[in-house]
């Protein structure tokens, strides 16, 4: 019988996370104050994250412990199986064998829990009672709001508007693990009422919504904010992804040619890509693709600058490939894959030239999307149709190049209550969206005048 599912036992599963930092050929840049352009100190960042997760922010150990309540809670879905996609290939007739990461049996159906239970946990023990958040698709917000329940803490969640009306059953998971979810902007915090005072059917963004968030945690004594994606410590929490992976890979003798993630904010790229960053440093020859939408083409078409991760400018300044701190996307199928920055650690290694991006169409992702489902079952989210948009990519060159290929990605999530995205691609109603070079130089003048990386 031919190998469908490579499995790590329970007692397998990794014990560290990877911290990228410890082996990058160039420094990353510091994030800044913006008020004095120096770099952030810890003591920056205590008013909206624990101390505890701010070292791990900051660390550059190689090898980080996962505490053993944090691996209890892990250990409710992982170790995740990597996956053989043979009909998936058959459809393709392509020279390629492609193996997948199945990060969607998580109980919140996506990789977001993989940093959510670290987060939610190391805000217990240092003594905090409640967690404001942003959420765009809703996976981050559906994984936080789990995570708060089992450590015993309030959640509020501020979910981009335009995801709120499109995908219901995302807030109604929210809610049966108790968490509030409110659409962002929103009449609760002085950022939403001012942007909802200039523009009343704002759609809303993730930048608007990270404001809303920082602004309440800081509200509210024994709160404080939580990021799904972006910052180092999530990069690194992410890393269980790319460990297993290759504790199963190898137990089969096999090594990816290319290794593939799709990228919003950049964690779940950065959870299948970073311990194979790390052998590419070290002479192994990787390709490590980043796929993304061309209605958000942050890697692709926006430049490498200091920039705010969000609209009020609450954030330090962070290094980063941006669209603008003011950036509200195309209210178009899905509220995943819209943020206006990349993860400073992602964007750091596209300017080292150890990963690359590329940007797919809306239509090719959908098309993608439902062609998996129809060779392998599974119905993606529209995130990882991204992905799986890629690896057909892929797929084709190397069916013109004549050239045989191993293709790894990561399957970040379901898309069981993305159904409403699919009925839209299935009658007609999506259009191929990419964004104006008249809209990315007007949100890219809110950067103008911020000191340069």
């Amino acid at each position: 019988m031919k190998t469908m599912k490579v499995l790590l036992e329970d007692h397998e599963i990794p014990r560290q996370w990877y911290n990228i930092q410890a082996d990058l050929p160039t420094p990353m840049r510091p994030p800044l104050h913006p008020a004095t352009g120096k770099p952030v100190g810890p003591e920056d960042l205590a008013p909206i994250f624990p101390m505890n997760l701010i070292e791990q922010e900051v660390s550059t150990e190689r090898w980080i412990d996962i505490p053993e309540e944090v691996l209890e809670k892990y250990l409710i879905w992982r170790p995740t199986p990597l996956c053989r996609a043979r009909n998936f290939e058959k459809l393709l007739n392509a020279p390629v064998k492609i193996y997948y990461k199945m990060e969607g049996n998580s109980p919140a159906g996506s990789h977001k829990p993989n940093t959510a239970i670290p987060q939610a946990y190391y805000n217990k023990i240092a003594g905090i009672k409640h967690l404001s958040t942003e959420t765009g698709a809703g996976q981050w917000g559906s994984a936080l709001s789990m995570a708060c329940q089992m450590f015993g803490l309030g959640c509020r969640v501020f979910m981009v508007k335009v995801s709120y009306e499109q995908k219901p059953y995302r807030r109604m998971m929210m809610n049966v693990w108790g968490a509030e979810c409110i659409p962002s902007p929103s009449n609760l915090t002085e950022a939403g009422r001012n942007v909802l005072a200039e523009h009343p059917d704002s759609p809303g963004s993730l930048g608007i919504a990270i404001s809303e968030a920082i602004e309440d945690a800081i509200a509210h004594p024994q709160a404080k904010y939580s990021l799904g994606s972006v910052l180092n410590h999530v990069m690194l929490h992410q890393t269980i992804i790319g460990l297993e992976a290759q504790k199963q890979m190898a137990k089969i003798g096999v090594y990816p040619d290319v290794v593939m993630g799709c990228a919003g904010g950049g964690s779940n790229f950065a959870g299948i890509s970073l311990p194979y960053v790390r052998d590419k440093i070290h002479g192994k020859d990787v390709k490590i693709v980043g796929a993304e939408p061309t209605s958000c083409p942050t890697l692709t078409r926006g430049p490498f600058a200091y920039d705010f991760g969000d609209l009020a400018k609450k954030t330090p300044l962070l290094p980063m490939h941006t669209l603008g701190h003011d950036y509200v996307p195309a209210p178009i199928h899905a509220g995943g894959l819209r943020y206006h920055g990349m993860a400073p650690i992602v964007s750091h290694l596209v300017m080292d030239n150890l990963v690359e991006a590329r940007a797919y169409h809306q239509i090719d992702t959908f098309e993608a999307g439902v062609m998996w489902a129809r060779s392998e079952g599974f119905i993606p989210a529209p995130e990882t149709c991204h992905v799986i948009a890629a690896v057909v990519d892929e797929a084709r060159r190397a069916k013109e190049e004549g050239k045989e290929k191993v293709i790894l990605f990561n399957w970040s999530g379901h898309g069981m209550v993305d159904l409403a995205s699919y009925d839209a691609y299935l009658t007609g109603k999506l259009i191929p969206y990419e964004m104006p070079d008249e809209e990315i130089a007007r949100a890219l003048r809110a950067i103008e005048g911020f000191p340069k990386p």
